[in-house]
């Protein structure tokens, strides 16, 4: 059989054991948290476009149709979606590629091996990948971090959910498994968002998501471009949920429960589980409608 190559290199850059920073769209950022943390990094140095790879061969072109440009009816270009791989440096010389866009919709092993044989190709140390999930968390207090890694002592680097957990995969995941099969450290950094936020921007998150990101690969990227946002949309959360008693009250009942959770992980205790908490829907449904009308 003759493997066909995934992927078309533009550029082959000179780095210096760079690590390999995975962000896709397609699975779970709640808050968008992984998508702004990108939009932060990059907005930080210059970056290069390394490779793209075959969309023909990976995605599903009737789930994510092409967007049709029109000028007076004239038909002007498509936007297609794209995976790709794209080279940048952190403030401290730290060499990062960036693989961005659409999780792909087939050849997920085939994908994993090219995305790994690029990345040993181009000397890669360690792969990272960024996420989010919502949480029964407040706003109220520090984003908190997890981590899916490939030993125990890089996920307690990040913090971790004790116990035995169940769920579906992304394609991070996989990398993850390919990345730990050749020996190189791999750890997925994922940020806890309140429920109640999670389908809207919440950039305390990304935030933390960077945070997280220096801490495990000793890279200096800042959050200053971010404070702004998480100041104003703090006070934008605060002021619809001082509003109404009920709000306020199932606040009070995530600090509790949040507060709990840290103490039963500082005595290594599991954090599985727990009790009943509050639904977030009509304060998530009142949060958007508050957002929308003062965007208007």
């Amino acid at each position: 059989m003759i493997a066909v190559s995934l992927y078309e290199l533009h550029h082959r850059p000179d780095l210096d054991a760079p690590i390999l920073l995975v962000a896709l769209d397609g699975w779970i950022d709640a808050g968008g948290a992984a998508a702004r943390a990108v939009e932060s990094i990059v907005a930080q140095g210059e970056s290069t476009h390394v490779a793209t790879f075959d969309a023909d061969a990976l995605l599903d072109f009737r789930a994510r149709r092409p967007i049709l440009h029109l000028v007076d009816g004239v038909n002007t270009g498509l936007t297609w979606s794209a995976t790709e791989l794209h080279a940048t440096v952190a403030p401290n010389g730290t060499d990062v590629l960036l693989l961005t866009g659409v999780e792909p919709d087939h050849a997920w092993n085939a994908f994993a091996d090219s995305v790994l044989a690029l990345a040993v190709e181009l000397g890669c140390r360690m792969q990272i990948g960024l996420g989010a999930y919502p949480a029964a968390a407040p706003h109220t207090r520090p984003v908190q971090l997890s981590a899916t890694a490939s030993t125990d002592d890089l996920a307690a680097q990040v913090g971790l959910v004790r116990g035995t957990v169940d769920v579906p995969a992304g394609i991070e995941a996989v990398l993850e498994q390919r990345f730990a099969g050749i020996g190189l450290p791999a750890v997925g950094v994922w940020a806890q968002v309140p429920h109640y936020v999670a389908a809207m921007r919440y950039p305390a998150a990304a935030a933390r998501l960077i945070e997280g990101l220096n801490l495990v690969a000793g890279t200096d990227f800042g959050t200053e471009d971010l404070d702004t946002e998480i100041g104003a949309m703090r006070t934008r959360i605060d002021e619809l949920v001082e509003s109404n008693p009920q709000h306020v009250a199932m606040i009070r009942q995530l600090e509790e429960a949040y507060d709990e959770s840290l103490e039963a992980m500082a005595g290594d205790e599991p954090s599985l589980g727990g009790g009943e908490l509050p639904s977030g829907d009509e304060l998530a449904e009142e949060l958007q409608r508050f957002l929308r009308e003062q965007g208007d």
